[in-house]
């Protein structure tokens, strides 16, 4: 098998660089066969794995040789190709092979490679691949899985990768890692004999690199004999060798830090101290006191991802070693300084080998606990570093989950700070005041850690099968919230929990936040649980429950905030309207209510003053929806002047939103879904004077937004996490110089002309300024300075308070407007379910002015922050997708038919003085819905009794019809509309669109039928052309709709479209050359309506004569042609001169086919006369051209092409002085065409323009009397005398005998290089795309016939 010379230019495909010999065996080899080792090198994965799997399936259903010997070639070859990904590709595919064909010899293919790229007769510029490709193989030879059963070419492998270790600089540590994985699993003789060869008996050796140290370790385990005679008893872990382990584990953690991995040599160290009991001294000596010394990055992750891997090796003595140590301080400390983006990589590694160990010992729950807790330990002064929330926690089981439980409710109580691995960092230490030491902040901050802790835990846990864990966390938060213990009693177990420290009022308020949380966690879970939802009460009962049981026992406890009688009683009425909605619980609305009065009773807690009214006002709502029926409620609240009980439930509902909580806010949308059914106007105007955007801001209104930021504050304010103290104590310096330099120009924008005036005349009243006559020497005195200062230092200070108080001022503005904007998201969601629900209601009409004015102020606004967009986005999308597109809409519409007409006319006015058209779509979109809702359903009935052709209809009783059975009055509709119309088409900047009133006439056809005249006014009348342009566009679009044909008779139709034709071509023929985009516009239009027009004629088939129409086409042509050839507006000049086509066709004339001449043979006027005589690439050389044709005279084909030629693109007249390309002695074969296309229709050849005319120009050459007579020759053969526009019928009777099918069924010419192609370049003539040798020579036929 021979070779190529070059490795490094062994490309898979690169076939030219091999002998002669391979070439014919290559060609033998298929397409598919090649292609395997194409895919083979691609980067994706799983195409290599496809295309290694179809190689190896090829070459066992195909056996053979050859293709053996070429496919271990090519693989051999890829082993030390220049693209470095491709070479563990090939090395993969080549052990695959090796593993399916057992009987190809292991030592045969080493001496391959080895022979293919020779480390001796290598050069320096080809090492690099040659090295990396005798890795490769033996890689391969060892992946094969055939290596450690061939013992000589193990010996060779384990021999060249010894050679290959000695070339650090390319190879770095990996010959000695392949030694390593090809020795683990080598019997043990073999490996005692292969031993000697490569590990040498120095031990200065072995601590020289990671590899080494890491055979060694292989070594030990598995032939320690073996080992211990070459190198003797060695005690790796003795004082002298730890400083070379210590450096020998740096630079193992410097060559993985691009992996993000643990090094193996560091865990084989592990493990061997283990198995010596040596533990604690590598440990403390080697990581401990050798590593974190003086730590980078790299040696500190390392430590821990070792301490990670470490957790399921270690007993429980060694745990406790090791997460109570130096390690583990370091590690808390690396959590709480590390930058963000570091910290989110690293926890979720930790994560998994926590997860890993608490996976591993699911039997041990008393592992899983210890674990846990030694997790839990290492705080930053109090605070855990670890994250509250902990997905590891959902591999504990039951009982270790209790356990750790358990221990969590006893730190919070009694708080065990010994037990504690507290640490401070850098910072904190050189910066923290001393008097926050103290154990009251700490078990602050550790109490809080401990609650949000207990509450996320809930999130991992399965209701049913951990019931009681949830029951525990929930009475726990529940109890130390809202009551204190006054006596033990063993009915309540959490009277029996005593306090080491003190619960203050700041642990209260996380406590409530955290069971409020709590609560919603439950909720999600609840409902998420359907099977325990039927069975079981909800939590929020549950609770109310155990909190009825507390209150009942006022000896044993007693609330924090006890309750007045008001607010007792309102609790025990509560209860009895709980126990009546319970025995209507097969009601959804009863259940609803039923959660809505359990949340608000438990807020009663939290807020008693608030809760106690809302309360109250619940129950009696509640109780008059469950009495009433929805009518005559309505009809006593015309009659009674107190509020409607869904007004007042409106109202609470509205307060209640006004709460910062995400579960408040999904039970109010629960509950006025219920009741949105019974809603009055005046409920609906509570709602809409919310979403009221020009409410004034500092109005007082009946609900008052509340925001948690002082729990926000409590949990963030002054007990920051150590994170957070120590960024802003490493940024404060940096940030220093630019806090003075902004404090400095915010004071310059806030001084104003008032504190100018008072500094003038401090100045002046000290004589600081001094005066003209004083001299300049004379100085002010000690005592007058000190006043002087005293004076400006007070002026000053007043100065900086109004500048404090105005920023004050201006950040509570922007707070209450954020918290208003919070809220209209919140209350939008009211609009939503109303809609959504029920889409029916008439009360749905007062919505779509109000949500439209949102639309308009926001968008006005052009807020940028992003709860502004937020808002702006809600409002449109409930708008145009809930309301406007809604399915159903309000059919009693009788009372209100005449408000909603002047709703109609006020929103299409509306619409049109708009200065935006998003905003002025939006309000015409809402004309259009209340079209609709006026029209009512009766659209549906005509629709399927309506006749499409017209002919057995009457429009004008259908029309009365509509009238009389919809309460849509078409004439003012009409009038409101033809105003916009007009608007549309004579104002210069109009907010109005054409996709507006299209909209308009698809969905009301009878509407567009009576705006038709004002489109034919404005199309023929003195408008702007882009309103002729909108107007034309429009008549178009509306012709095409089959609704619009319905509501015409017959004659009516017919009279229309010729109005139309008459029109179009009236305004035709006044147009001049576009000069500006919006003329152009407006050819491009008119042309559009008249091909639509010719479409209806001669679809249905009107008697409409379009002869006539013929001419003032025809006219156009010329200048059309002009505009194209000229590049006048390029991208629409094609269109409008097919558009003219298309028009000229659909009149019978045949569009002719362009000339294309070859640019290579046409010479541009600018070409000089040597370029032209040059030889162009391409070209056949003379001795390959044809010479048959030389010696013919006049034939038939040339007769044809000079036919041709006097039909150019646009019909051109055959012109004296038209250009002629230089010959190049060869003359180009023509075929010949029965009939032009324009022959066929009876266009003459005359009336085309031309655009290269008689006058010849310098560089034009003239033709020859030769040519000349040639031309005259061909006239005459052909008959190609100039006809008339429109020839007789005499005439066309042999132009029709032709098929018409030779002009329509050809296929354009192949770009392929064909010979005949080639030869017809110059001339190509129609005929060209004709196919067959029939064809042609019938052709000829004819034309030779006189």
């Amino acid at each position: 098998m021979a070779e190529m010379k070059s490795p490094a230019k062994a490309e898979p495909a690169s076939t030219a660089e091999a002998p002669q010999g391979d070439r014919r065996s290559l060609l033998e080899h298929s397409r598919e066969f090649l292609d395997f080792f194409w895919d083979i090198a691609k980067p994706e994965q799983e195409t290599r794995l496809r295309a290694t799997e179809k190689l190896l399936e090829y070459l066992r259903t195909r056996p053979s040789d050859s293709e053996m010997k070429y496919a271990l070639k090519r693989l051999i070859t890829g082993l030390g190709v220049g693209r470095e990904a491709a070479r563990p590709c090939y090395s993969l595919a080549l052990a695959q092979l090796l593993q399916s064909f057992e009987d190809i010899s292991l030592c045969d293919i080493l001496s391959q490679i080895q022979e293919k790229y020779s480390l001796q007769s290598a050069n320096k510029a080809m090492m690099r691949p040659t090295l990396f490709a005798n890795l490769f193989g033996v890689l391969a030879l060892f992946q094969s899985g055939r290596l450690v059963k061939d013992k000589e070419a193990l010996m060779k492998s384990v021999r060249l990768l010894k050679i290959l270790s000695h070339h650090h600089n390319h190879l770095q540590g990996q010959p000695i890692k392949a030694l390593v994985d090809i020795l683990s699993q080598v019997p043990e003789s073999m490996f005692q004999e292969i031993l000697p060869k490569v590990l040498k008996g120095d031990m200065n050796v072995v601590l020289s690199s990671p590899k080494y140290l890491e055979l060694f370790l292989l070594a030990q385990q598995r032939v320690p004999a073996t080992l211990e005679s070459l190198v003797g008893s060695v005690d790796l872990f003795s004082v002298d060798n730890i400083p070379s382990l210590v450096n020998i584990l740096k630079v193992a953690a410097n060559s993985v830090k691009k992996e993000h991995k643990l090094p193996d040599v560091a865990l084989d160290l592990l493990r061997l101290a283990l198995k010596e009991n040596k533990f604690e001294l590598f440990w403390k000596e080697v990581l401990e006191g050798g590593l974190l010394k003086s730590p980078s990055w790299t040696t500190s992750y390392m430590c821990f991802r070792l301490l990670g891997a470490s957790l399921p090796l270690l007993s429980e003595e060694q745990l406790q070693l090791v997460m109570r140590g130096d390690l583990i301080r370091h590690f808390g400390e690396n959590m709480v300084i590390s930058k963000p983006q570091n910290l989110f990589k690293f926890i979720p590694e930790i994560s998994t080998y926590v997860g890993t160990f608490l996976e591993g010992c699911q039997d041990d729950p008393k592992r899983q606990f210890t674990m846990m807790v030694a997790f839990t330990t290492i705080t930053n002064q109090g605070l855990p570093v670890m994250p509250t929330f902990w997905r590891v926690t959902r591999f504990l089981n039951t009982e270790a989950l209790q356990s750790y439980v358990a221990w969590l409710r006893d730190m919070f109580l009694q708080p065990d700070l010994d037990s504690l691995v507290d640490f401070s960092t850098a910072n904190q230490k050189r910066t923290q005041d001393a008097s926050l030491n103290v154990p009251e902040r700490t078990v602050f901050r550790l109490r809080k850690w401990i609650i949000h802790r207990l509450v996320s835990l809930v999130d991992h846990l399965h209701l049913e099968k951990d019931d009681a864990v949830v029951e525990q966390i929930a009475r726990f938060c529940f109890f130390h919230a809202f009551f204190k213990t006054k006596k033990a009693t063993p009915q309540i177990p959490e009277t029996k929990q005593h306090f080491s420290f003190p619960l203050d009022d700041r642990n209260r308020g996380v406590i409530v936040s955290a069971f409020f949380s709590l609560l919603q966690t439950l909720n999600v879970k609840f409902r998420q649980t359907p099977d325990l939802a039927e069975n079981e009460k909800p939590w929020t009962y549950r609770l109310v429950q155990l909190a009825d049981m507390l209150l009942n026992h006022n000896r044993n406890v007693t609330n924090v905030t006890p309750f007045t009688t008001q607010q007792r009683q309102a609790w025990d009425q509560m209860m009895s309207t709980l126990k009546e909605l319970e025995a209507r619980s097969s009601e959804t609305r009863a259940v609803a209510f039923q959660h809505l009065l359990l949340l608000v009773g438990l807020h009663l807690f939290k807020s008693p003053a608030e809760s106690c009214d809302v309360l109250g006002d619940i129950q009696t709502c509640i109780k008059k929806s469950m009495e009433q029926n929805p009518r005559r409620s309505r009809s006593r609240a015309k009659a009674s002047p107190e509020p409607v009980w869904v007004e007042v439930m409106v109202e609470i509902l509205l307060s209640l939103l006004a709460q910062p909580s995400n579960l408040m806010r999904q039970v109010v949308r629960s509950v006025f879904g219920h009741i949105c059914s019974h809603l009055t106007p005046r409920g609906l105007q509570l709602i809409l004077a919310v979403l009221n955007p020009e409410t004034h801001e500092d109005e007082d209104d009946n609900v008052v937004v509340t925001d948690d930021a002082d729990e926000k504050q409590l949990k963030h304010g002054e007990d920051e996490d150590s994170d957070g103290e120590d960024n802003k104590n490493s940024e404060s310096d940096v940030d220093s110089d630019d806090g003075e330099e902004s404090g400095e120009e915010d004071r310059d924008k806030d001084v104003d002309p008032g504190f100018r005036q008072q500094l003038m005349e401090v100045l002046q009243a000290g004589n600081a300024l001094g005066g003209v006559d004083e001299d300049e020497d004379e100085e002010l005195g000690d005592e007058a300075m000190m006043a002087l200062d005293q004076n400006l230092a007070s002026l000053f200070a007043e100065q900086k308070m109004r500048i404090q108080a105005r920023h004050e001022e201006k950040n509570k503005l922007e707070k209450e407007k954020k918290l208003r904007r919070d809220f209209q998201i919140r209350v939008l969601d009211l609009i939503e379910v109303l809609v959504s629900k029920q889409p029916e209601h008439p009360l749905i009409l007062e919505l779509l002015e109000p949500l439209l004015n949102m639309i308009q102020h926001s968008m006005r606004s052009r807020g940028s922050t992003k709860q502004e967009q937020d808002l702006l986005h809600k409002t449109a999308r409930i708008f145009m997708h809930h309301l406007c597109r809604a399915r159903r809409y309000c059919h009693e519409v009788e009372p209100c038919a005449e408000a909603l007409h002047a709703q109609v006319e006020r929103l299409v006015q509306q619409a049109g003085s708009q200065a935006d058209a998003s905003v002025a779509l939006y309000y015409f979109n809402a004309s259009l819905y209340l079209l609709r809702v006026l029209k009512g359903n009766t659209t549906k009935k005509h629709q399927d009794g309506q006749n499409l052709q017209g002919a057995d209809t009457e429009p004008e009783p259908k029309d009365s019809e509509d009238q009389t059975a919809s309460c849509l009055n078409l004439d003012f509709v009409t009038r409101v509309y033809s105003a916009s119309l007009e608007s549309l088409l004579t104002k210069r900047n109009s907010p109005l669109t054409v996709p507006m009133f299209l909209s308009l006439f698809s969905r009301y056809p009878v509407i567009s039928k009576n705006l038709l005249p004002i489109l034919v006014q404005h199309m023929t009348g003195p408008s702007r052309p882009r309103h002729q342009a909108q107007a034309c566009l429009l008549l178009q679009k509306t012709l095409s709709a089959r609704e619009l044909r319905v509501c015409f008779e017959d004659p009516e139709w017919e009279q229309l479209i010729s109005q139309l034709l008459g029109k179009a071509t009236q305004t035709l023929q006044t147009l001049g050359e576009a000069q500006s985009k919006g003329e152009h516009q407006r050819e491009l239009s008119i042309l559009e309506l008249l091909n639509t027009l010719f479409r209806t004629v001669n679809h249905e088939k009107l008697s409409v004569d379009l002869t006539a129409f013929l001419g003032v086409l025809q006219s156009r042509q010329q200048r059309l042609q002009q505009s194209l050839q000229q590049g006048n507006h390029s991208s629409g000049s094609n269109r409008l001169y097919d558009l003219y086509w298309q028009a000229m066709r659909m009149l019978g004339v045949q569009r002719p086919k362009s000339e294309k001449k070859n640019a290579k043979d046409v010479p541009s006027d600018t070409q000089s006369p040597i370029s032209t005589k040059r030889k162009k690439k391409g070209f056949l050389p003379e001795t390959k051209k044809r010479k048959k044709l030389k010696s013919e005279g006049v034939t038939p084909e040339k007769n044809a092409a000079s036919q041709q030629d006097s039909v150019t693109e646009g019909a051109m007249p055959a012109a004296t002085g038209k250009d002629q390309p230089p010959s190049t002695g060869k003359k180009k074969r023509k075929r010949v065409k029965a009939s032009t296309p324009s022959q066929m229709n009876g266009i003459t050849v005359a009336k085309s323009p031309a655009p290269n005319n008689p006058t010849l120009s310098p560089s034009t050459p003239a033709k020859t009397p030769k040519l000349q007579k040639k031309k005259e020759k061909l006239s005459q053969v052909n008959g190609a005398t100039p006809v008339s526009p429109i020839e007789p019928e005499s005439k066309k009777q042999h132009q029709k005998t032709l098929s018409t099918k030779e002009v329509i069924k050809k296929s354009p010419q192949s770009a392929l290089p064909k010979k005949r192609a080639r030869l017809s370049l110059v001339s190509r003539s129609p005929s060209l795309l004709q196919s067959g040798v029939r064809k042609r020579r019938a052709v000829r036929r004819r034309v030779q016939t006189p």
